[in-house]
């Protein structure tokens, strides 16, 4: 059964940083911080649709949530407090900043149901973090999630693909040290510039060239790859859609389908690499693939199909259950 967010947000309270890429209000598309009575509306209206809620979590996302006024803190979880248990939702996940941690924290968050904890670590390149304003270290990442697993919270990752001086090596390198600190979760935003925000007055005076979108598709496809073969599971690739994110954005890596886009591409580098193992190469071709990945196969809008066919090869996907995840078999 797939898992469910029950999304809340908390937009720009508490952040002790602006970063060169946040308005938050243009990303969640709201601008009013809720309220206990707010989470208890919005709990009651999802248990009321969700047909599984016990394989779904609370979920407060937006802003610095261990940053904001305690005793406000505690007005929001107390209230998603009462819709977790049996026959209720699993949990509440909250999203912060690796600077925010403490042990002191982690004991009101164990005390008040919290079960997951996100930390947008961004990047684990110290130069970049300085120059984007993150306010925090790399070092600060590793602190807080060894703190975190200490607890035993589910720990979350949050990576940004393509931020002001970075660059597709030190993309590759932040994707290892993220493996290596070994979250239970990953999510995946490649930058999206936005309106009133530093990195688009950088953009504007041509101080910030973004590299390709096609990089940054190929880097987050690779990172999901990656990921994914470490026990990692990714569970956003790509900025939500989103007609404020669309009206506002000005640059960067944005797309409705981003990660249908590393689906595919990493679907048709497995094919290109068993197309490429043969002695010659046929005019058509039958590829395997995992049961309910045939769109993922074919790519977003037939994509890899007519890439193929653009070399001569018709490509034909069929599904096997037996066949693992982002994996292939040449059938003919």
């Amino acid at each position: 059964m797939k898992h469910s967010n029950i999304s809340i947000f908390v937009p720009h309270i508490g952040c002790p940083h602006r970063c060169s890429f946040c308005d938050q209000n243009t990303i969640s598309g709201a601008d009013k911080a809720p309220r206990g009575d707010d989470v208890r509306r919005i709990c009651c209206q999802a248990l009321s649709e969700v047909k599984d809620p016990e394989n779904a979590e609370i979920a407060f996302f937006g802003g610095s949530f261990t940053a904001i006024p305690q005793k406000y803190m505690l007005e929001l979880l107390e209230a998603a407090g009462e819709f977790v248990g049996e026959g209720l939702f699993s949990g509440i996940r909250i999203s912060t900043r690796p600077d925010c941690i403490s042990i002191n924290v982690l004991r009101i968050l164990k005390e008040c149901g919290v079960t997951a904890i996100e930390l947008g670590a961004q990047s684990m390149d110290d130069t970049v973090l300085e120059l984007n304003e993150r306010g925090h270290s790399a070092q600060d990442v590793s602190d807080a999630a060894e703190l975190i697993r200490a607890f035993g919270f589910e720990l979350g990752l949050q990576m940004m693909i393509g931020l002001y001086g970075s660059t597709p090596e030190i993309e590759w390198e932040t994707i290892r040290k993220i493996t290596g600190i070994c979250p239970d979760t990953v999510r995946i935003y490649p930058v999206v510039v936005l309106k009133n925000t530093k990195l688009a007055q950088l953009l504007e005076s041509g101080e910030f060239v973004p590299f390709s979108f096609d990089t940054a598709v190929e880097i987050a496809a690779s990172a999901m790859v990656m990921f994914q073969e470490s026990g990692i599971r990714v569970i956003k690739c790509g900025l939500h859609a989103s007609e404020f994110v669309e009206h506002d954005m000005v640059g960067g890596f944005y797309h409705p389908a981003f990660r249908e886009l590393c689906d595919g591409l990493i679907y048709r580098h497995n094919m290109e690499f068993l197309l490429n193992s043969l002695n010659v190469r046929p005019d058509s071709a039958l590829f395997a693939v995992a049961k309910g990945c045939m769109s993922k196969a074919l790519g977003h809008k037939r994509s890899n199909i007519n890439y193929f066919r653009c070399l001569g090869i018709d490509v034909k996907i069929i599904e096997d259950e037996n066949v693992p995840n982002y994996q292939c078999e040449l059938r003919r």
